[in-house]
């Protein structure tokens, strides 16, 4: 009887294990838009639209290099509502006895996977995700014995195994980071390279009235220009290299209140789906600075999102599942505001970036880690509730990159396994790298009073209140010191601003 590969919908790349293991000649692959997928949180549509097109293109190729594909199309009526339903059905109609799957991107899949056997009688074989530079092995030798993982001690490894931006075994300039040469306010100019737009096919058209009118989400479906096919994702990849990464590294941090996108790729979608691999991205990145056309602290900068964040995430997810999930090492009891679905607050930098949110299923790094995040961590908002928030709204967002970048960065439940201090901050730091508090309701010079800036009292509060967690974090010295300053009257003030805030949260 022949053999069955299946194809999650986030694994369309064509070096993909199961390519290598089959024989078009004689197995068969499977692909499936599935109801439980759609379900199990409330994601944008342009989310779902954006993997079922490139899930539909990506058969389309396999099916024209010769390959036979069993594609099931997206039918709530349908008794095919999960993985498990999908290859129940398959087996059984075409006499498979071999599952052959690549290692999936969420623990709960997984779990599914380790089910078949028992349930549905037929054997699998899970193989390695080919969309990573390391297998989960490495990370977890690399990991084993230390107290504290720390993503610039893995980072530096993986450039000498990579070679990128190296001259022997050093780093090229001189520094593993360029960080620093990395925060400054965008002005106007130069002006903002947005990312490339793609015009949706008829096959993007049919998915988009599929989800439309079939599918419950969250967002904007209008204005659709994701890629969806592997040469679309290369031409927005070269897009970005002329065009944007010149100025990427400068203004990576930059919080304009008119624009979306800056100079960020917005290729980590393409990524996380497998259209582009990491290498290739990466590659191209280090050939503009060699050849002159992008600044090293620009292409260092992007590079490590890439094979240090990317790579660091997925090693810890997978180290530390499922566990990890649960973890709330701050004791946050406080729901989610309903505001971050309806973006519907008085406080100027939070609209913005849930209304770019809800508009592209899009916001970049500091919009989401010193915005929306910061928000929620000052909060105190329960880290399951926010990370299922993460996991809905944005297009790149899957369980292994988005639960240790939330969980850990942005609310630091982890009580520090993946970064050393909790990223809070109060009004001013949105006000230095950006105009957003320029056209708020709210003041940002103001702690205390009806005007002042949320995020100042809350941020206040937030060191108060884990003082003992945190005072002796030596990266947290000079918060404190501040904190010792303020009088017993105006902390007593602070305190209750806070609390207001806390209670009343819906309404600011």
């Amino acid at each position: 009887m022949a053999r069955l590969g299946l194809i999650f919908g986030d694994q369309l790349n064509l070096d993909h294990a199961l390519l290598d293991a089959l024989d078009p000649a004689c197995d068969r692959l499977l692909m499936g838009e599935l109801v439980a997928e759609t379900e199990y949180v409330r994601h944008h549509g342009k989310k779902i639209a954006l993997i079922f097109s490139a899930m539909r293109h990506f058969r389309d190729e396999l099916e024209q290099a010769g390959w036979s594909v069993t594609y099931h199309v997206f039918d709530p009526d349908s008794d095919i509502r999960s993985f498990t339903d999908l290859v129940r059905w398959a087996s059984a109609a075409e006499g498979v006895d071999t599952l052959l799957v690549a290692w999936p991107g969420e623990w709960r899949l997984l779990e599914e996977v380790r089910a078949w056997e028992q349930e549905l009688g037929v054997a699998v074989s899970v193989l390695p995700d080919t969309r990573f530079l390391g297998a989960l092995e490495d990370f977890e030798r690399w990991a084993r014995g230390r107290k504290q993982l720390r993503m610039e001690y893995f980072y530096r490894p993986m450039r000498r195994r990579t070679g990128l931006l190296m001259e022997d075994d050093q780093p090229v300039g001189g520094s593993w980071n360029f960080d620093a040469d990395n925060r400054k306010r965008w002005r106007g100019d130069p002006p903002a390279a947005r990312p490339m737009r793609f015009t949706p096919d008829a096959t993007t058209d049919e998915v988009l009235a599929l989800v439309d009118k079939r599918i419950p989400h969250f967002g904007v479906l209008e204005g659709f220009d994701y890629p969806v096919t592997r040469a679309q994702a290369r031409r927005a990849l070269a897009h970005f290299v002329s065009a944007a990464l010149p100025y990427f590294g400068d203004f990576q941090d930059a919080l304009p209140d008119d624009e979306d996108y800056l100079f960020h790729s917005r290729l980590s979608s393409s990524l996380n789906l497998g259209l582009l691999s990491p290498m290739e991205v990466c590659r191209a990145a280090e050939q503009a600075w060699r050849d002159g056309q992008a600044p090293l602290n620009a292409v260092e900068g992007f590079i490590r999102q890439i094979i240090g964040w990317r790579e660091y995430i997925r090693g810890i997810y997978w180290l530390k599942m499922p566990d990890y999930a649960d973890l709330n090492a701050l004791g946050n009891d406080q729901p989610l505001p309903d505001w971050y679905w309806t973006g519907k607050t008085q406080m100027r930098c939070l609209a913005r970036a849930i209304d770019a949110t809800r508009q592209n299923a899009y916001a970049h790094h500091i919009q989401r880690l010193m915005v929306t995040g910061n928000f929620a961590l000052l909060l105190g908002v329960v880290p399951r509730e926010i990370c299922e928030w993460y996991l809905a709204v944005y297009a790149d967002a899957y369980d292994w990159v988005e639960l240790p970048n939330t969980l850990g960065m942005v609310m630091h439940a982890d009580g520090g396994l993946l970064a050393s201090k909790p990223y809070a901050a109060s009004g001013k730091y949105i006000q230095r790298m950006g105009d957003h508090c320029a056209h708020c309701r709210y003041r940002v010079a103001n702690t205390v009073g009806e005007d002042a800036c949320p995020f100042n009292a809350l941020y206040w509060d937030f060191l108060d209140r884990h003082r003992e967690r945190f005072e002796r974090n030596p990266r947290m010295t000079m918060m404190y010191r501040n904190v010792d300053r303020m009088d017993a009257e105006r902390l007593s003030a602070i305190r209750e601003r806070a609390r207001e805030i806390r209670e009343q949260v819906e309404r600011f």
